[in-house]
């Protein structure tokens, strides 16, 4: 299995995922949100078209995370899995005549050969979900866009080989941007998104006897540093910062396979 990120942060999200098991690849693109154009710039960069693109997985409606999906659906007929509320909360104009696969907490399903594990997540959004993706033997977690630390979460995301942990701000630098203070709370409250710190105790709390690959995402560019998010996982992960990567907005990280990155 391998994964690569279109870009993670306000701005835009997209992370591929792909599986292959000696006959056949199955790949899917976790949430879309760039246009189409620029969804195929950054497909491009990893070597890869829209066609090849067997589903679209969304986790919630926040236009960072679905501006494109359904476009990109439509134009390359490609099925898109998501939840009912996400599905509900946006119009129906942008879904209409999308091949629509509905998904929930609290069922597995397939896409080819990859198994893709739901689960539900405290966030200011209708059903948002989280996902862990497995190609039967490697498993790839995924946590973005999460107010708080929960212990369904702990028990999905722990014994992953993988990790992409969402860190989108520093506490401090958060309160003493020039947010309004409502956006603050909103931001750092329970229904918002991970702290550097909550991340650290989020990974604290996971079975990491697996974990070898770690990577920092959906970052704030003005509340948060590359240098921080790092600082915070590694005192949890007992790395060197320089050892934990960090997912960029403008150009998400290239291919890492999971399995030479454990073989290595």
């Amino acid at each position: 299995m391998r994964f690569a990120s279109l870009g993670s942060g306000s701005e835009g999200n997209g992370l591929i995922v792909e599986g292959w098991d000696g006959l056949r690849t199955s790949r899917l693109l976790l949430d879309c949100g760039f246009t189409i154009k620029e969804s195929v710039r950054r497909l491009e960069r990893l070597g890869l078209v829209p066609e090849q693109l067997d589903a679209i997985v969304l986790t919630h409606e926040h236009s960072d995370h679905v501006s494109g999906a359904f476009k990109l659906a439509r134009r390359y007929d490609i099925p898109v899995w998501t939840s009912h509320g996400t599905l509900m909360a946006v119009d129906e104009q942008e879904w209409r005549g999308v091949k629509i696969q509905l998904c929930s907490g609290q069922s597995i399903f397939q896409i080819g050969i990859l198994q893709v594990f739901p689960f539900a997540v405290p966030h200011d959004a209708r059903e948002p979900l989280q996902y862990v993706f497995s190609d039967g033997e490697l498993r790839l977690g995924v946590l973005t866009d999460a107010g708080q630390c929960t212990t369904h979460i702990v028990n999905m995301l722990s014994g992953c080989d993988a990790l992409v942990l969402e860190c989108n701000h520093d506490r401090a630098m958060l309160e003493n941007s020039a947010y309004p203070y409502a956006l603050k709370r909103r931001i750092s409250g329970g229904f918002g998104h991970l702290s550097n710190d909550v991340a650290a105790e989020i990974l604290a709390k996971l079975d990491q006897s697996r974990l070898r690959v770690l990577l920092a995402a959906h970052l704030s560019r003005r509340n948060n540093t590359a240098e921080l998010a790092r600082q915070a996982l590694a005192s949890v992960k007992c790395n060197q910062p320089e050892q934990i990567q960090v997912a960029d907005q403008d150009v998400g990280f290239d291919w890492i396979n999971l399995r030479e990155s454990i073989d290595a």
